[in-house]
């Protein structure tokens, strides 16, 4: 095995694929801060690339980039780390690799049709092959159907090779968790005449397909992640995905309430969603906790410092930008105010990045230790470590700075549009122009400035970390599960 050297025979089959879902990830990051940007500049100068790029599309494929390059990375992340877990090769890996090739295609076509073809009449045609006319969702039809058949194939390739090898209580979770992955998927695919009853089912897509299956998905790759770099005890980290799971699937449902009183469904959604919705991050911190607590308890050693260090930000970014920042605004008093404000964007930006970017920015280093012959990446570095520490530095102020701008905003809104206002038209554009809420939008813009030197350097790191190091890393023993569910030290 050569130390310090990009070298696929490093990697298994699985791996392999994963890194074409890493580069893949990578690449749709650096497009949803390129047009991420772009729409803050046209929010602070409509004029700018007018009906050339207009705002819509560009805040169109910003959202989207982001929804699907953590889906990339989520799956890469699966494939990364399943037949270590399996302990035998994927079942079906060719049809995964096709899967692959399929679902960058149709990102590819989409992203295409999103840039030049975004005007005109909506008709059936046009919501099968342009846009759906659908906010986060406007993937035309065939390319629902064909992201839901790659999670299928998805589904198979886990399923199939924890039956053929292995099972434990995270690949029970896992495997549960991606029929759901596809299965929700499917409520944003019809339509109703009712409107409300057509907005509930949307919102099943756009917030319980992200706060039920995506944080579950998670909760499986951190307690691997923690594994992988701490050593920490498999009997710790399931036993919290197993009250994350509870906690997911009773507090993401209900959770999601605090959106269906402004649907039309009667007032006591409001409070139920309000409450459950803040309780779903808890049992990912305490995971994290009492593995870390764990590890200093028994002396485990880190030979990946950048990827322990971007699971624990994970771990509190979680906390605050999905529990803190959201229950913040969804208690019915004040979600009253709230709701539809830069004040929603604010809790978006940084539970977007806290819960999700952070694990696949993670398990990226993981896999560059791997594929570099399990080079040393802890204390000492050639470099020192001084790129992936400021990109870490540089990412977090970056997406802090642009929350707490737009919370600043997002509260000017509250106050003028909302309470002062009365939710009318003019009180929109007064609060639009007022200077509180623009000095907070320029603000935003310069920590986008900021998010984004912090992913040039994020991705320098990846490209450079551990090249020409000869050191080999002294890994952490992993637990493999007993037939039968108990765990015992690998190799005993």
């Amino acid at each position: 095995m050569a130390i310090g050297v990009l070298d696929s025979a490093n990697l298994n089959g699985g791996q392999k694929l994963a890194v074409k879902y890493f580069t893949a990830a990578v690449a749709l990051f650096v497009a949803q801060i390129l047009f991420g940007i772009l729409a803050g500049l046209q929010y602070l100068m409509p004029e700018f690339l007018y009906n050339v790029l207009d705002f819509n599309v560009n805040r169109m494929v910003h959202i989207n980039a982001m929804i699907v390059w953590m889906l990339f990375g989520f799956i890469g992340a699966v494939y990364w780390l399943i037949e270590d877990e399996a302990g035998i090769e994927v079942v079906g890996l060719k049809l995964g690799n096709l899967a692959f090739w399929l679902f960058t295609s149709a990102v590819t076509v989409v992203v295409v049709v999103y840039l030049f073809i975004q005007t005109g009449p909506g008709t059936d045609t046009t919501r099968w092959l342009i846009n759906e006319g659908r906010e986060y969702i406007e993937a035309p039809r065939w390319a629902d159907i064909g992201i839901v058949v790659c999670m299928l194939i998805f589904f198979y390739n886990a399923a199939a090779t924890f039956m053929k090898g292995r099972w434990s209580g995270i690949s029970g979770v896992l495997v549960l968790d991606l029929v759901a992955l596809a299965g929700l998927y499917l409520a944003g695919m019809f339509y109703v005449t009712n409107i409300s009853v057509d907005q509930y089912w949307w919102w099943w897509v756009i917030h319980l397909w992200v706060e039920a299956t995506w944080e579950v998905l998670v909760g499986c790759i951190m307690a691997w992640g923690l594994m992988k770099t701490l050593g920490a005890r498999r009997k710790i980290v399931t036993t919290w995905l197993y009250i994350e799971v509870a906690l997911m699937f009773g507090s993401g449902i209900l959770g999601l309430g605090h959106h269906y009183f402004w649907i039309g469904t009667p007032e006591y959604w409001f409070s139920i969603g309000g409450f459950f919705s803040a309780l779903e991050p808890i049992p990912l911190v305490a995971m994290v906790v009492h593995a870390v607590y764990d590890s200093g308890v028994h002396r485990f050693k880190n030979a990946n410092h950048p990827a322990l260090a971007w699971l624990i930000a994970h771990a509190f970014g979680n906390f605050f930008g999905a529990g803190v920042w959201g229950f913040m605004h969804t208690l019915p008093q004040i979600n009253l105010y709230t709701h539809g404000t830069q004040w929603t964007s604010s809790h978006g930006h940084l539970a977007f990045f806290g819960a999700y970017a952070t694990i696949n920015i993670a398990v990226f280093y993981l896999a560059i230790q791997k594929w570099r012959g399990n080079v040393w990446m802890a204390g000492g570095l050639a470099d020192n470590g001084w790129k992936w520490k400021w990109s870490l530095a540089l990412l977090n102020i970056g997406v802090v700075g642009m929350t707490m701008a737009l919370l600043i905003a997002g509260y000017e809104q509250s106050f003028i549009e909302r309470a002062v206002g009365g939710s009318t038209w003019s009180g929109y554009f007064a609060a639009q122009t007022n200077p509180w809420f623009m000095q907070g939008m320029w603000w935003r813009q310069l920590f986008g400035w900021v998010t984004a030197a912090g992913v040039v350097l994020l991705v320098w790191d990846l490209v450079t970390i551990g090249r020409g190091e000869t050191r080999a890393a002294e890994m952490p023993e992993v637990e493999a599960p007993e037939p039968g569910g108990a765990a015992a030290t690998a190799g005993a």
